[in-house]
């Protein structure tokens, strides 16, 4: 992997390429966007390029060598002035040692892991990068601990925070870092990549559109279903369900829904094993909402502009069916019940009553039943 080799970053990368071109590299950067577009791995990479001792210029554009000693231990994930930093580091803070994953990033993270490191200077390259995921996730503490690093960096500091909601950061943090924004990955990208892992055209279309361009979102789906998780049957019986309304189905629905995403959730703990079982937990459940949100979506546009392409192509029967029950304002309402329902999984919120009073509110205005 090198910078040449990111997907539709082309802008993001171009401002980074020109930053070094004139020796103005930030100490501090915001890498803006979707979950997925490749925040993190252009991050890496970047911090790669800066650590390089023999980086390699061809047509304007830098990139590592690969070939050298920094090179090395940054592939080999031992460089000693790189620093990825994320809330699962909790269990390896002096408090931390039986905490669990937290919903928030943790201030005793930042402060072992970021402060500390920062006031030491690099030990084999001319810089020290620290990237920090989930940026959004830091507290009010957090950030205020973080602030004097960002208002006086050492000259050889290189912060990078990724974060998908900015407006969760606080104006001193976005006001002293150089914000950098990654759109969405293309949608014929990402079908390609499912391709070269081996999906089918039929899912690979589904995960590429359910994704909304993230393609770490799509290859996870991917990795899942060619694990045999049956995440795209589930889909289909999820919206087999969703078109036939009866209030009083919704309970056991949800209980279903809730049931699919436990067997999704432990099947993808197998896969990631670097990934916090609280995290997983909580994307299994998010994917599940990210249907519902599709079909709803879907019926919402078909609505308002006929003939728009909708993510379900393959049960366009049940979207019209959906269509017919839910007006766009209706659809409108509900679609933003799941965002709600987004925010609380993200919150830690117990999955089955989510499930529950989601499943609930979307009956309400129809009936539901359940086809297995």
């Amino acid at each position: 992997m090198s910078l040449k080799d990111i997907f539709c970053q082309d802008k993001a990368i171009g401002i980074l390429q020109r930053a070094r071109a004139s020796g103005k590299v930030a100490h501090a950067y915001i890498f803006a966007g979707p979950e997925g577009v490749g925040k993190l791995t252009t991050a890496r990479e970047w911090a790669r390029l800066l650590l390089c001792q023999k980086p390699v210029v061809e047509n304007d554009f830098a990139d590592s060598c690969g070939l050298c000693r920094s090179c090395q231990l940054f592939e080999a994930g031992s460089h000693p002035d790189f620093s990825h930093v994320y809330k699962e580091l909790i269990q390896f803070t002096k408090e931390g040692k039986d905490k669990k994953t937290p919903v928030d990033l943790p201030i005793d993270v930042i402060r072992e892991f970021l402060i500390e490191k920062v006031a030491t200077r690099p030990t084999l390259s001319q810089r020290k990068v620290f990237v920090v995921s989930e940026a959004e996730r830091l507290n009010a503490s957090s950030q205020n601990a973080l602030l004097k690093s960002l208002e006086e960096p050492p000259e050889y500091c290189c912060i990078i925070l990724l974060c998908t909601h900015t407006e969760r950061l606080l104006a001193t943090t976005k006001s002293r870092s150089q914000t950098i924004r990654f759109g969405p990955v293309a949608e014929d990208r990402i079908i390609e990549k499912l391709r070269e892992m081996g999906a089918e055209e039929g899912w690979a279309q589904y995960f590429a559109r359910l994704s909304q361009g993230s393609l770490g979102q799509a290859c996870q789906w991917a990795r899942l279903e060619l694990a045999d998780a049956n995440l795209y049957q589930t889909k289909k019986q999820l919206l087999n369900s969703l078109a036939e309304y009866e209030y009083a189905g919704a309970l056991d629905l949800s209980r279903w829904v809730l049931d699919e995403s436990k067997k999704i959730s432990a099947l993808w703990a197998d896969l990631e094993k670097n990934i916090s079982r609280t995290d997983i937990n909580r994307r299994a459940a998010k994917s599940m909402v990210q249907i519902i949100v599709s079909a709803l979506h879907d019926a919402m546009t078909l609505n308002v502009i006929e003939g728009k392409a909708v993510i379900n192509f393959d049960q366009k029967d049940r979207i019209q069916k959906l269509a017919g029950r839910f007006g766009p304002e209706a659809a409108g309402e509900k679609i933003a019940d799941c965002y709600k329902t987004l925010r609380w999984i993200d919150s830690g919120v117990n999955e089955k009553l989510i499930f529950e009073q989601l499943l609930l509110n979307l009956a309400a205005s129809g009936t539901m039943k359940v086809y297995q």
